[in-house]
């Protein structure tokens, strides 16, 4: 007796294929359409092709005068001013920034709340403000004296010389960067499972060789986007140091289009610039993160 009530099964119909059923050969399989779709296309083209050709063929571009500043002399030291600080706030920052995580990642409470403290404070300061407070540091502390905490100092140094526009801009985009840096590292340590550090416990395996070897290759995946989006953002945000007259690329595009007066294709030299850097460093940021996707992405 059967324990099911389902209906019986015909057997001719499993067997017949689809194809061969009586009417299926009359059945009409029509694709789906999206008109719309194509609408949005067209007009996307039209637009973009309307945008080439005012970039091509208006004069108030003036390309020629481009070609002529884009790779002078004082344009591409420029730049290897931009890419200096750039390097400089990139590895200062992130050298703060991971020792800044693993504070808000300690047991230890004081740790935590100094961690706090820092990165709440430089997201709340708006960059401008922290880099003109490291030029005028002279104006707050006439000297600097190392010696017993609160007590005498063994010998001092004026800080008149001591920070110039230079090392106040590289201080200041440092430890604008740790703040951000800080969240970053924090976020990937804490993405990876905790049950493999548990693992590495239970082996013997040291603490040190479990950050080394578990925890910051897994943590790599997700730091690596967040991280390179900083430094882009970085490369372009050191045109904010112009305000210190310092010779970076945005400050010597306008210094050169305050003398002859063409601004467009300054400001344009100063934007292609901008782009080829930025695309080397996203090139540069898909093979490392290919690199560390290794046994992650097939």
């Amino acid at each position: 007796m059967p324990l099911t009530s389902d209906p019986p099964i015909d057997k001719e119909t499993v067997r017949t294929p689809p194809h061969d059923r009586p009417g299926f050969a009359e059945l009409t399989v029509v694709p789906l359409r999206h008109p719309w779709r194509w609408v949005a296309v067209a007009a996307t083209a039209v637009l973009l092709a309307q945008f080439l050709n005012g970039l091509i063929t208006n004069p108030g571009w003036e390309w020629d005068v481009f070609a002529q500043f884009f790779t002078t002399e004082t344009i591409l030291k420029a730049v290897w001013v931009t890419l200096q600080l750039t390097f400089y706030g990139t590895v200062l920052g992130f050298a703060l920034g991971i020792v800044l995580a693993f504070m808000r990642l300690s047991a230890s409470p004081f740790l935590r709340a100094v961690a706090y403290a820092y990165i709440w404070a430089f997201r709340s300061i708006p960059l401008i403000v922290q880099l003109l407070f490291w030029f005028n540091l002279a104006y707050l502390y006439k000297e600097l004296q190392f010696g017993i905490p609160f007590g005498p100092g063994f010998f001092s140094f004026d800080t008149m010389n001591l920070v110039g526009a230079m090392s106040a801009a590289v201080l200041g985009l440092a430890l604008h960067q740790a703040a951000y840096a800080a969240e970053i590292v924090r976020g990937g340590v804490l993405a990876v499972d905790s049950g493999q550090l548990e693992a590495a416990a239970a082996l013997g395996i040291p603490r040190l060789r479990q950050l080394r070897r578990i925890v910051l290759p897994q943590a790599m995946r997700s730091i690596l986007p967040n991280a390179a989006n900083e430094i882009i953002s970085l490369f372009k945000g050191t045109s904010i140091v112009s305000v210190m007259a310092i010779g970076e690329l945005f400050y010597q595009v306008q210094v050169v289009y305050g003398r002859n007066g063409r601004v467009v294709p300054l400001l344009m030299v100063a934007t292609v610039w901008y782009i080829l850097l930025t695309t080397v460093l996203s090139v540069l940021q898909y093979y490392v993160e290919r690199h560390y996707a290794k046994g992650a992405v097939r």
